[in-house]
């Protein structure tokens, strides 16, 4: 749920132009190009990690169905 959470906060902070900003921070501090997909990744690897963090604390319950 966190990667979905952290991808609709880059995909509103992109209506504010965040993401040109970003993108140009992140070529000055390490002299990368990185583009729009790259943006969104970084959002994705967050909720990624937050979700892993929730697994490993055993804040998700799973849920069998017997099919």
């Amino acid at each position: 749920m966190a990667i979905i959470t952290f991808l609709l906060i880059g995909w509103m902070l992109s209506w504010f132009k965040f993401q040109h900003l970003f993108i140009k921070a992140f070529k000055e501090l390490f002299k990368l190009e990185i583009t729009s997909a790259s943006y969104y990744f970084v959002f994705f690897c967050i909720g990624l990690f937050g979700d892993l963090v929730l697994f490993i604390q055993g804040s998700y319950e799973v849920i069998l169905i017997d099919g």
